[in-house]
């Protein structure tokens, strides 16, 4: 796997790539970073799914990837469980795929809709999201940590009215 120039040497040596005694949730729960992203998924109902069979590959947005939306979408969007739903469904994939494996195209998501990777020697951008971490491994699928919040062409977070 060639190192991205945006991932930093840590979290490189940090990246678990021996086999997981945890699913995708348990992962999510325990590993630093994603604690927004695993109350996403219990939130939005996806917990059997995610510790179920898959394979899956998750582009999980980190805390400051959370941190980046408007002032008031998360909350709203935490409010709204199907579209909370639809939008962590569209960080995932089907499949176990490696960064080994990634090519630049679009990808069907679990969502039902395209994102769009763009894969080059020096970094992996996923709908204009830098992978940040790679290959946390699970039983059932692989997590790769994002540094924004991704959305389906034409849809948008909004912050809510004060």
């Amino acid at each position: 796997m060639n190192q991205s120039k945006n991932v930093p040497a840590s979290e490189h040596a940090s990246t678990n790539h021996t086999a997981s005694t945890k699913n995708i949730v348990d992962t999510v729960n325990v590993a630093e970073d994603f604690s927004t992203f695993a109350a996403g998924i219990k939130a939005a109902g996806l917990t059997d799914t995610l510790a179920g069979k898959g394979p899956f590959t998750v582009f999980a947005p980190t805390e400051e990837a959370f941190k980046k939306l408007p002032a008031g979408a998360m909350n709203a969007l935490f409010k709204d469980k199907a579209k909370l739903k639809a939008v962590l469904n569209y960080h995932m994939i089907a499949g176990h795929v490696t960064t080994r494996d990634m090519k630049s195209g679009d990808v069907m998501t679990l969502q039902g809709s395209t994102l769009s990777a763009v894969v080059s020697s020096s970094e992996i951008q996923i709908n204009g999201a830098h992978v940040k971490r790679t290959e946390l491994v699970a039983t059932n699928g692989i997590i790769h940590a994002i540094d924004s919040v991704i959305m389906p062409k034409n849809w948008h977070l909004l912050a809510a009215a004060a």
